[in-house]
């Protein structure tokens, strides 16, 4: 079983992959899949295989690959050419940033289940550490790890579930 995403142009579907095949793949889904084309499975290694849905029920669904693959490719955990992060997904979420006695609102542009890009007219110290307060959520302990202001990325204190991730995505924070 690994984490993986159904990307398509406009949302970043968080899925696991449960069986995989030269011919396609079974996922677990965390919320029921919409209708796209142009669907494709990213890996946490970075590659993408476009796929075609074949049938969805519950939480799962079966996808063939457009042309097949090397099964060994989709499943292994092989260093690539750069550092392993976990999967980002876009998202357009609305937030407030509590930073040094200062609340200021922030756009969440991706997110992991480690950390997020966010937009933030405050300036922002290095290694500070932050609070993220959105409706319906936790409170988010982050600290800031880089920023190109006011682009910042954030590092979370404690990680995200791939469940949770999914359900927030879903219920606050698609783009398109």
């Amino acid at each position: 079983m690994r984490s993986a995403k159904l990307v398509t142009d406009k949302v970043d579907i968080p899925c696991i992959i449960r069986d995989a095949s030269a011919s396609g793949v079974k996922v677990r889904l965390f919320h029921p899949l919409p209708d796209f084309a142009n669907l494709k499975l990213e890996t946490a290694a970075g590659d993408r295989y476009p796929v075609e849905l074949v049938w969805s029920a519950d939480d799962h669904a079966g996808l063939r690959f457009v042309q097949g693959v090397d099964v060994r490719w989709l499943i292994d955990d092989r260093p690539g050419p750069y550092p392993k992060r976990p999967l980002r997904f876009r998202c357009a979420l609305e937030a407030k940033l509590h930073a040094d006695g200062d609340v200021a609102p922030v756009t969440i542009h991706n997110i992991s289940q480690k950390g997020a890009h966010v937009e933030c007219a405050q300036r922002l110290a290095l290694n500070g550490l932050v609070r993220i307060e959105a409706r319906g959520l936790p409170d988010i302990y982050a600290k800031v790890r880089w920023r190109r202001q006011p682009h910042y990325g954030l590092v979370f204190e404690q990680t995200f579930r791939i469940e949770d991730l999914a359900r927030l995505l879903v219920t606050k924070g698609r783009t398109g």
